[in-house]
């Protein structure tokens, strides 16, 4: 008999695997055909947008690169007059065929270099996106396509592979709810996205069947469904509870039924914020995800001026963390596998701050106070571990020589990376000389 059912009381009475919640930081990866064009305009973040403008402008002018496929087919788009200008009426076919032999220049070893530099403990590879293109060598080729749209290299192994060698869990994304080749193209809004996920019991056994061959072969800790699911959430819980049953350990999230799980009815392990969306669920495990820049996919256009600043993703991953949730972080390397310099860049200096300060986040909780602020305005965030050591991360510039934080937690206090005790005079604390640091800082206190 099996230990899970496909029931919401089932499902439910579960406990988040423990590896996950003390992850914390992962690295998600798009790299898909959409690499080949590498065009979106650069435009505000979607959701941003959809504030701004409404969900219309917001997705004709999308700034996804990976969603090129779509985009193209929104009459008036960036990507439409980009297209015509630049590739006339060439087929998106074409750029998967150009796709899969430009990975044939890809260098694994290089992913793994990164995954180590990162200091991150999971990764999330992505294995089929919105194009209906395959990234693993399936049997189970796009009935619409074809075998031209299944890489015969095995994409997904590989990275896993890279990745496991890197200490990482391994996570796949795969897109249930949205196949271009199946259901259309050009949606243009959040409910006609959300709408067009293929009912067919043909498209159902599809998916379901390459979900099941990816779980037989790579064994996934994760599962990273995106969009929806055929059927819905009653349909969803039945292929958790298979997945549970074969993988105890295993996670998913909550995109095979987004709606479902914000009304309670459907299982998730936790939800997924997309840059500025907002999305939260009351004392709901989540994961804040995006990109370096404004798109997951490898967009040309991007440089220094368009992405995120490595300041400002630590200090994302630091407030993600302090209110309980994890970072997955996304590389979108361009068609031959390259990650472009910023992207490597940004990446490494994470892992550097993490080779210091990794004790803050990792393996820890938020403190039962998870906010103060010092004499001179600067954010803290606190975690603690499973010592009961608490942490006090300093948002901003190391001072030059003492700092105070009101209601600083009682106990002896250190400067992670330095030696030794620090000086403390009730909320003031005195430094010795060290050098400068414009992202962040970590007190450790005894407790």
């Amino acid at each position: 008999m099996s230990q899970f059912e496909g029931t919401i009381e089932s499902l439910q009475a579960r406990e988040l695997p423990q590896w996950f919640d003390d992850a914390k930081f992962g690295i998600f990866i798009h790299w898909y055909p959409a690499s080949v064009p590498a065009y979106a305009p650069l435009s505000e973040d979607l959701f941003e947008q959809t504030t701004k403008y409404g969900e219309e402008t917001a997705f004709r002018e999308s700034p996804y690169a990976e969603w090129y496929v779509n985009s193209l087919a929104i009459e008036g788009s960036s990507v439409q007059k980009y297209h015509v200008a630049t590739y006339g009426d060439k087929p998106y076919d074409e750029f998967v065929s150009e796709f899969f032999a430009e990975t044939e220049q890809w260098n694994p070893s290089e992913w793994e270099q990164l995954f180590v530099a990162s200091g991150a403990k999971y990764c999330v590879m992505g294995t089929r996106h919105i194009d209906g293109a395959i990234m693993w060598p399936t049997t189970l080729h796009n009935p619409n396509k074809g075998a031209t749209y299944t890489s015969p290299r095995d994409l997904v192994g590989e990275a896993c592979k890279a990745a496991r060698n890197a200490g990482m869990r391994i996570g796949l994304y795969y897109c249930g709810g949205l196949d271009v080749t199946f259901q259309g193209l050009g949606y243009n809004g959040w409910m006609s996205m959300f709408l067009a996920t293929p009912q067919t019991p043909e498209y159902a056994e599809y998916a379901a069947a390459h979900y099941r061959e990816l779980i037989q072969r790579y064994s996934p800790d994760l599962l990273w469904n995106d969009v929806g699911w055929p059927g819905g959430g009653a349909a969803a819980m039945q292929f958790m509870a298979e997945y549970f049953n074969h993988n105890p350990d295993g996670v998913v999230n909550d995109r095979f039924d987004m709606i479902g799980v914000a009304t309670g009815t459907t299982h998730a392990d936790y939800i997924t914020p997309e840059y500025s969306s907002g999305l939260s669920v009351p004392n709901k495990k989540f994961e804040v995800c995006r990109g370096i820049g404004r798109s997951f996919g490898y967009n040309a256009l991007d440089d220094d001026s368009t992405y995120a600043t490595s300041e400002e993703l630590i200090q994302l991953l630091i407030n993600a963390v302090a209110d309980g949730g994890n970072l997955l972080l996304n590389i979108g390397p361009m068609a031959n596998g390259e990650v472009p310099r910023e992207q490597l860049e940004r990446i490494q200096v994470i892992g550097a701050w993490l080779d210091i300060n990794g004790s803050a986040i990792f393996d820890t909780r938020p403190y039962a106070v998870s906010s103060l602020v010092t004499t001179d305005g600067q954010t803290v965030r606190l975690t603690q571990d499973r010592d009961n050591n608490v942490y006090a991360i300093v948002l901003g510039d190391s001072p030059a020589a003492s700092i105070s934080i009101e209601n600083l937690p009682e106990g002896n206090v250190s400067l992670l990376g330095h030696s030794g005790p620090l000086v403390r005079h009730g909320n003031t604390i005195t430094f010795p000389p060290v050098p400068r640091n414009s992202v962040a800082f970590v007190l450790r206190i005894a407790q």
